[in-house]
């Protein structure tokens, strides 16, 4: 309504104008002076007037916006005015003003409602621009830093050199693992970074987590599990000989406890033959124990950049496959000349180990296949991927597959997986299983 009175109003001064200006270029044309000087007066007056109705309507509107754009919402304008246009036009600058300052109050309200909540976590929030400025950081955060306030990553520095090299060279969707040490405490600290853009501007998002209780459960569960373990090994071990020990006691012993000066050939022969039984159990519990060295002590790897086609190719030739295998198997690996900085020694020993898994697994199935690939992820790290298309390993025992000394073949170590893991995390990576029973089972390598 506002705006279309003013528009009726806009059109009717230009109407005057337009009809003092033809009277005045007629007044020329006849040269009527008196007329001539009353239609300049009042083509004078008139422009002067639409002037000052324009700029009085730019001004109320100027200051609205100005009004809003500061955050004032106290700004109201007169509605007791005698030009009903102007009258209809601040009562909508009014009605506007009030519905922008409800909005703006439920924005404040759900703006602290998030920051409470982002005070209330229970880890560690951290935003900053390119120039290090930090724009909000938590209370969790402060904690866990041991400083208060952040206003500059450069303040990391005093909290410890190394954890600010890492805040200097985050990139999004990274994630890292530091060990801060202060007066108090250890806190190995878990780090993920996403990027955020607020008013065009890109920020870093920086989410911070205190994993101490996490690690000290599972390091918790991973001993349990591996005692378990050893303790069945080495009991399946020493029972026979205890047993068979005892055995061969009795021979040399009478009712009365008295050793027996002779044996007959029978006894001798048996006896015999559990010391042979105790010679292989105790070879057997020498090459677990030798097992068990071999995995506490991996050496460093020595590593160097190895293309992806020469590992495939040397995997390939120490398998040593026969023409009786069936299963088939398939490298690939993209681009063309991805490299891989890796001790390649180690390396091939992890892959040979996972595809023999593979074909194992495989035994019993027609038209088993296995998939070796290589390439990079979404976030450009390099990955090596074992698959098969085998029966699969059991949810209950995917969190036991990388124990130590767990296995389920007959005559396997169970050591297999689990240096293979420790060979990977050496380099800087990880290895990950997953698994779909009759459908796909995958071993993931994954490198920085």
């Amino acid at each position: 309504m506002a705006s279309r009175n003013f528009y009726i109003q806009l059109v009717l001064r230009v109407l005057f104008l337009t009809a003092t200006a033809v009277l005045l270029a007629f007044s020329i044309t006849n040269t009527w002076y008196i007329l001539l000087f009353l239609s300049t007066s009042t083509l004078i007056g008139q422009v002067y007037s639409l002037i000052q109705f324009i700029n009085r309507t730019n001004r109320k509107i100027a200051y609205f916006f100005d009004a809003i754009k500061n955050e004032d919402f106290t700004l109201r304008f007169p509605e007791r005015v005698a030009i009903s246009s102007f009258k209809e036009l601040n009562q909508s600058l009014n009605r506007v003003n009030g519905l922008i300052q409800e909005v703006h109050l439920q924005l404040q309200m759900r703006e602290k409602y998030y920051q409470e909540i982002l005070k209330q976590a229970n880890i560690g929030i951290m935003t900053f621009n390119e120039k290090g400025h930090i724009l909000f950081s938590n209370p969790t955060l402060e904690r866990l830093l041991n400083h208060s306030p952040l206003n500059h990553i450069k303040q990391l520095q005093q909290v410890d050199k190394g954890l600010y090299a890492i805040f200097t060279s985050f990139k999004p969707f990274e994630r890292k693992l530091f060990q801060l040490t202060n007066e108090r405490e250890q806190i190995q600290l878990a780090l993920k970074s996403t990027q955020v853009v607020l008013d065009e501007k890109p920020l870093l998002l920086v989410v911070v987590q205190d994993i101490n209780e996490e690690l000290d459960e599972k390091e918790t569960d991973s001993w349990i599990r591996l005692i378990r373990v050893l303790t069945h090994e080495i009991m399946n071990t020493i029972t026979p000989i205890t047993s068979i020990s005892e055995a061969i006691l009795k021979y040399y012993h009478d009712s009365s406890g008295e050793v027996v000066g002779e044996l007959d050939k029978n006894k001798i022969a048996s006896a015999a033959k559990g010391l042979q039984v105790i010679k292989s159990q105790g070879s057997d519990l020498m090459d677990f124990v030798q097992s068990y060295r071999s995995f506490l002590y991996v050496p460093k790897p020595d590593r160097k950049l190895v293309p992806a086609k020469n590992l495939f190719d040397k995997v390939q030739v120490l398998m040593q496959r026969t023409p009786e295998d069936t299963t088939q198997i398939s490298w690939e690996y993209v681009p063309e000349d991805l490299q891989f900085f890796i001790d390649e020694k180690q390396l091939t020993q992890v892959l040979i180990n996972l595809v023999k898994n593979a074909i194992h697994s495989l035994e019993a199935q027609e038209k088993g296949q296995i998939t070796v690939s290589a390439g990079l992820d979404k976030q450009q790290k390099k990955f090596i991927e074992i698959k098969d298309n085998g029966p699969g390993i059991p949810e209950e025992m995917i969190d036991e597959i990388f124990v130590p000394f767990f296995t389920t073949k007959e005559k396997g170590t169970g050591i297999g997986l689990s240096l293979s893991r420790q060979i990977v995390q050496l380099h800087g990576g990880s290895l990950k299983l997953y698994s779909e029973p009759h459908v796909e089972t995958v071993f993931t390598l994954s490198f920085p």
